[in-house]
């Protein structure tokens, strides 16, 4: 939901309950906020933050032009895409195993991209390669033209391998 300084999203998870995404830092925002569990992402290198707030490692705003080019994936992995509404969950298994997914979450012409993991065990096999691509080709024929994703460190490389362009610095901190 829209607020004054950005956006507000009822996460829901246990030690993750409410994230503020900001596109600008805004002291009295996080001076106001009060309740554990409570996340701002802030399109800000390291903002001033007092004692309350735990600053975790740093994050990037990165965005793309979505294709339909369409994803390969290793005959011994299956690939399912699931469209529910706006949204698009993508899964590679084997044989019953998850063994990488990711999300997107469409809205006109934008979709944002979130939960992409690869498994400890099936890493360094492309599939997250396939989930992106998988996650574009859905999007783009849902109508999405612009793909944007807040990425780790890790994802940043892999992203960027797939032309992904960084847009911003991103502060995450949790109370």
């Amino acid at each position: 939901m829209a607020v004054p300084e950005g956006y507000r999203i009822d996460v829901g998870l246990p030690g993750h309950l409410t994230r503020y995404v900001l596109p600008n830092h805004s002291s009295a925002l996080a001076a106001r906020l009060t309740a554990p569990g409570t996340w701002l992402k802030i399109c800000a290198d390291q903002p001033a933050l007092d004692a309350r707030w735990q600053i975790q490692p740093p994050e990037y705003l990165m965005s793309t032009q979505l294709t339909c080019k369409p994803p390969t994936c290793a005959p011994e992995y299956e690939l399912e895409v699931v469209r529910a509404g706006s949204v698009i969950d993508v899964v590679v298994s084997r044989q019953g195993e998850q063994a990488a997914r990711g999300k997107a979450a469409v809205d006109g012409e934008y979709a944002v991209i979130d939960q992409v993991v690869t498994e400890p065990d099936h890493r360094r096999r492309g599939l997250g390669t396939t989930v992106m691509r998988a996650l574009s080709q859905a999007a783009s024929r849902s109508g999405a033209r612009t793909g944007v994703l807040v990425a780790t460190a890790d994802g940043l490389a892999l992203y960027s391998r797939l032309g992904w362009a960084l847009v911003s610095p991103v502060t995450a901190a949790r109370m």
